[in-house]
């Protein structure tokens, strides 16, 4: 049997859980500028499939990519790192 290669994961935090079983995970990243040699901030939102409803605002979650849910929905929240106070 093949294995399965690793999947692409991420991590980021929720900016939105008014969905039912969806959240949108702000993702974070620095950039190297090609000519200045400075350091961008660029940001992404995928919107990540969770099951439970269990995530909130604020909260730092893992994200894996998955087969396609829906039109916009291709990760999955595989787990919450740091919950929100």
């Amino acid at each position: 049997m093949k294995k399965r290669g690793m999947r692409r994961q991420l991590t980021g935090t929720i900016v939105s859980d008014k969905m039912d079983k969806t959240v949108i995970v702000l993702v974070e990243r620095l950039v190297k500028h090609p000519l200045y040699h400075k350091y961008i901030r660029r940001r992404a939102k995928f919107a990540a499939h969770d099951e439970k409803n269990a995530c909130r605002i604020g909260d730092k979650v893992l994200i894996t990519g998955s087969r396609p849910i829906s039109k916009t929905k291709k990760w999955r929240v595989s787990e919450i790192l740091v919950k929100a106070e």
